[in-house]
């Protein structure tokens, strides 16, 4: 073996180091190109988002209305009812003091007005009959 501090002259070319580097440019596009993918993509999910809570809270509210529609007529009912019940009790009521007031009055002898007015159409009867009496 034989060692010399001659360059070696071999026939093959050495290899070159050098290797083609993309231009500042190209990666500056890319770069932007990326931003921008990122920034379009960012937006679009937001807005997606942004539409499906909009519509879940649409639903929610949704049902929670009818729930309470529900509830405001169940609860009117029961309030309708009771009214109709304090009608009857005003009304029998009503009565009550009529009865009551036509009781004090002189002209009904202790009776209320249509005892009154019974005992008025029994003496026209009588009356009438007394004059068929006289007639025959």
């Amino acid at each position: 073996m034989s060692y010399s501090t001659e360059p070696a002259t071999d026939t093959e070319p050495m290899p070159s180091r050098k290797k083609q580097r993309p231009s500042v440019a190209l990666i500056l596009l890319v770069w932007v190109l990326l931003i921008g993918a990122g920034i379009a993509a960012a937006y679009f999910y937001s807005n997606h988002l942004k539409q499906s809570m909009v519509a879940q809270l649409d639903a929610k509210w949704q049902s929670q209305t009818e729930l309470m529609k529900a509830d405001y007529t169940s609860q009117l009912a029961a309030l309708s009812k009771e009214v109709e019940e304090l009608q009857g009790k005003v009304d029998t009521f009503n009565e009550l003091l009529e009865f009551t007031k036509d009781n004090t009055s002189e002209k009904t002898d202790n009776s209320n007005k249509l005892y009154t007015q019974l005992n008025e159409v029994k003496q026209q009867l009588a009356k009438l009959q007394k004059q068929m009496d006289l007639l025959k």
